[in-house]
């Protein structure tokens, strides 16, 4: 799993897996709990670096690190130390299948990783899952979603999306106008069609689709999904849209929404906050600020609060 090099989690210098194991223990032994130890630790190390310390404190204590994380601590803060203590995929899967178990669905949370992972994350995210849960997350997804919205997320989970960066330059004129005629120009919609192209063609070719879309319809790709689909549907287009045209934006914009106006989708927060840490939070933030014109900082400063927005805002990285 290639993790960026646009990350606000860096690889800790002088490093010592040992040392950091017997601080977080004395931070959690007896009473009381040292919350500041635990944040300085584990915002401030890589995964691999984390499991490195979850290693040496299984040697050195005896217990697993995480079961005591979750004993000594509580409610949101927990949830982002925890994850934190997860490989990508594991997180992911491990998110996947919160989703979908308990009452209803969270599909925002479907949307957000499936339409967003690349074909060998995904793959990872499916080995992972059955794995952990010895269930297919493809059997889980399809006994919990129904109708177009199923037959999306299935095509995303075979990740079998063209990787290739050639742009079939007739074929992309050709998409154009079958998108705008089982849409726009038609009674109805025939959404096949958006899946066909949406989901299997690559991302370069997608670009050029999407430029040419507005000679047909003059509007935009985004603005028919919103004008022909609704509910879920509709969001796992436009999600697969804004992540082929620009992920860190797609990012900013999930943040954004998680955050503004009454209470905070604090799930949404925590599992964007964990998952892009190492691979593009710089770039999440540089896009927040050229969409919004405030600090992604700035945000979860005044939004969270006590140590849950202690190591959000050691995750986000510094102010800027």
């Amino acid at each position: 799993h290639a993790l960026g090099n646009r990350g606000t989690v860096t690889e800790a210098s002088g490093f010592n897996p040992e040392e950091d194991a017997q601080k977080l223990y004395s931070a959690m032994k007896g009473t009381g709990t040292n919350e500041a130890t635990i944040i300085e630790i584990l915002a401030h190390r890589t995964i691999a670096q984390r499991l490195k310390i979850k290693e040496a404190f299984k040697q050195s204590v005896g217990k697993e690190l995480v079961d005591c994380l979750k004993s000594e601590l509580t409610g949101n803060f927990e949830k982002v130390a925890v994850g934190l203590m997860m490989p990508a995929p594991v997180y992911d899967a491990y998110e996947l299948r919160n989703a979908i178990k308990g009452a209803g669905t969270e599909e925002a949370c479907l949307i957000d990783i499936l339409a967003s992972r690349s074909n060998a994350e995904v793959k990872e995210i499916v080995a992972t899952y059955k794995k952990e849960n010895g269930k297919s997350l493809e059997d889980d997804v399809c006994g919990d979603t129904s109708g177009m919205f199923q037959r999306v997320l299935v095509s995303l989970l075979t990740a079998g999306r063209d990787e290739s960066t050639k742009v079939d330059e007739a074929q992309a004129v050709q998409d154009a106008k079958d998108i705008y005629e089982a849409g726009e120009a038609r009674w109805g919609t025939d959404e096949v069609k958006f899946l066909t192209v949406l989901c299997v063609r690559n991302r370069n070719h997608l670009l050029r689709v999407f430029q040419e879309y507005p000679k047909s319809s003059g509007r935009d790709i985004e603005d028919s999904i919103k004008r022909e689909m609704s509910g879920c549907l509709e969001d796992a287009f436009l999600a697969i849209v804004k992540c082929l045209k620009n992920k860190p934006a797609f990012f900013a914009e999930r943040l954004y929404k998680s955050m503004k106006g009454l209470g905070t989708t604090d799930s949404v927060l925590i599992r964007i906050m964990v998952a892009r840490a190492e691979i593009d939070m710089l770039d999440i933030k540089a896009e927040f600020l050229k969409i919004y014109g405030k600090t992604l900082h700035s945000f979860i400063k005044g939004d969270t609060s006590g140590d849950y927005r202690k190591i959000l805002l050691e995750l986000c990285g510094g102010e800027k």
